[in-house]
């Protein structure tokens, strides 16, 4: 545990889309001086000029003293922590970006959740190769970004190896409604954050395919067992997989249209293909891209993990709805400890 002591008054943000957005407003409210860094110049103009930022969250007002630029080096230079907060697949370049202007003992808290497709890597262990000895940090936990931008109560996990860093981040983004819980188990609440997107395609496909709220609890309730043995077998503990980067993140994002992962596979369980609904958006369903590393990694460690495997088999073309629901359903029957 380190005896260092941290001060953060000023936060740099790397990313200004709905998300990052928002936790550029959240720690705005929580009295921090924020600078936010946005790849599209309109949206940095915007939120400078407007207080506002359309093409993301429309509707929303941000606070005032939220400064947006498109100079990442910048950003990073006056922060004392930095919330990288870029889609998942797109995390090792833009670190690549950030590390000639990274200091020694700058912290990162991720933001991001999924797995890395081609290597299959944790976010952590992407950090960690791109920015070598940066002090590590996880947020995650059951969110939507234009109900934390307008203020409304939320709760997430901060996950830090590091007690001393964790509480000074939960000191400097904790407001009365946006309330951080420290936790030291970094691999599991990034594994809770990364399945269980691929796991809302999935009950947004039985949405969409009408097959009814029980087979939806059903399958929540399986793939958190199926989250769990993942988590464990990576090093996290399963106990973490019953909190807020878990049970509550999945229950958020397997049950409403607001999910950008729920209600893609609504769509595909309506039959519209993954082409047509991908190129109406231009926000980025994380769990798209998430599941094939996630079999990949269950293969590697000898899991079973039936409900990633479906909707990668979905996603990729080797199957049709029809096949991997039949494929579920035939599964042998277990008695319900055996998780």
């Amino acid at each position: 545990m380190s005896e260092t002591t941290f001060t953060i008054t000023t936060i740099g943000v790397i990313g200004a889309g709905a998300w990052g957005t928002a936790l550029a407003a959240t720690a705005r409210r929580a009295g921090r001086a924020v600078h936010l860094w946005a790849r599209e110049p309109e949206v940095a103009a915007a939120i400078t000029a407007t207080r506002a930022n359309p093409d993301f969250l429309p509707g929303i007002d941000l606070p005032e003293g939220l400064a947006a630029s498109t100079d990442a080096a910048t950003v990073v230079g006056v922060a004392d922590a930095v919330l990288l907060v870029t889609p998942a697949q797109h995390l090792r370049r833009v670190c690549a970006d950030l590390a000639p202007h990274w200091r020694p003992g700058l912290p990162a808290v991720i933001c991001a959740k999924g797995l890395e497709t081609e290597s299959g890597a944790l976010m952590g262990q992407v950090v960690a190769e791109a920015l070598p000895d940066t002090p590590l940090a996880v947020l995650s936990g059951p969110t939507f970004a234009a109900e934390v931008a307008r203020g409304l109560p939320t709760a997430v996990t901060l996950a830090c190896a590091d007690r001393a860093l964790g509480e000074a981040l939960v000191t400097a983004l904790g407001t009365p409604t946006f309330r951080p819980y420290w936790s030291d188990d970094v691999t599991g609440v990034q594994v809770g954050g990364a399945v269980k997107n691929v796991l809302a395609i999935a009950c947004g496909i039985v949405e969409g395919r009408g097959l009814g709220d029980n087979a939806r609890a059903a399958l929540i309730t399986r793939g958190l067992a199926e989250l769990s043995r993942l988590a464990a077998a990576m090093g996290g503990r399963p106990d973490t997989l019953m909190g807020l980067s878990g049970l509550g993140d999945l229950m958020l994002t397997a049950t409403s249209m607001q999910s950008r992962n729920y209600s893609l596979g609504a769509a595909l369980g309506q039959g519209r293909t993954l082409d047509e609904v991908l190129g109406e958006r231009r926000s980025v369903a994380e769990g798209v891209h998430t599941a094939r590393a996630v079999v990949a990694m269950g293969e590697r460690l000898g899991l079973d993990l039936p409900i990633s495997g479906a909707v990668d088999a979905v996603l990729s073309g080797r199957a049709d709805l029809d096949q991997a629901i039949a494929g579920l359903l035939s599964r042998p029957f277990r008695a319900e400890p055996e998780v």
